[in-house]
């Protein structure tokens, strides 16, 4: 008797490791599959939602302007918010918040995600040296041209892209030209690297057509 009772035991206990294994498999995937497309199709409708708010000019918007990117498509366009952690790149392009603001002497720094979350800077490897970064305020549109592509790249911990002088040489450096530099993650996905684009603002425009002087 005890001979025939422990094989169906042992198969029932096989049974629920497996159906265990199966739905930790599921969770997993799940998991990846919200991240790598949910987060992005969450995050592109609230880029619609803040777009239209600056559209509409409504009195009260969300975020500090809206970034356009030519080289990354005709109709790209992304909104910038001020801060540098992961709720607000998981709305848009971040605004360092130390960093200058658009037209400003000093580093414009923003950063975004190359996948999830709306993958802003999906095609971060594409930028080229003259490409256009495009940045609306309330009042003004700053078009500022790059001086580096995309394929500078340093350890997450390095620091001198967030200096008013971009310049691992100029530390300390007092900033006398107005810079945008822009960060991504090296790598589509896990890396500790970022990658560096570097440019300067070459033209100013009020929203009421009149050019401002960019010196």
């Amino acid at each position: 008797m005890s001979t025939d009772v422990k094989p169906r035991k042992s198969g029932r206990v096989l049974g629920v490791l497996g159906l265990a294994l199966i739905l930790a498999g599921l969770a997993v995937l799940g998991y990846v599959g919200w991240q790598y497309y949910g987060t992005t199709y969450v995050a592109k409708r609230e880029h619609a939602a803040i777009i239209q708010q600056w559209e509409r000019g409504d009195e009260v918007i969300d975020g500090e302007g809206l970034l356009r990117v030519p080289r990354f498509g005709e109709d790209y366009v992304v909104p910038i918010l001020l801060g540098f952690d992961d709720p607000t790149f998981a709305k848009g392009v971040g605004m360092y918040p130390e960093g200058a603001r658009p037209g400003e002497v000093g580093n414009l720094v923003l950063a975004a995600h190359r996948v999830t979350h709306g993958e802003p800077f999906r095609k971060f490897p594409e930028l080229r040296p003259g490409d256009e970064i495009i940045v609306e305020t309330r009042t003004d549109i700053y078009t500022y041209e790059l001086r580096t592509d995309g394929s500078t790249r340093v350890d997450f911990r390095t620091t001198w892209p967030l200096q008013p002088v971009p310049d691992p040489e100029a530390e300390g450096q007092e900033p006398t030209e107005k810079l945008v530099t822009l960060l991504t993650c090296s790598e589509l996905f896990h890396t500790d690297d970022r990658s560096v684009a570097i440019g300067a603002l070459v033209d100013v425009q009020a929203k009421s057509g009149v050019s401002k002087s960019t010196t």
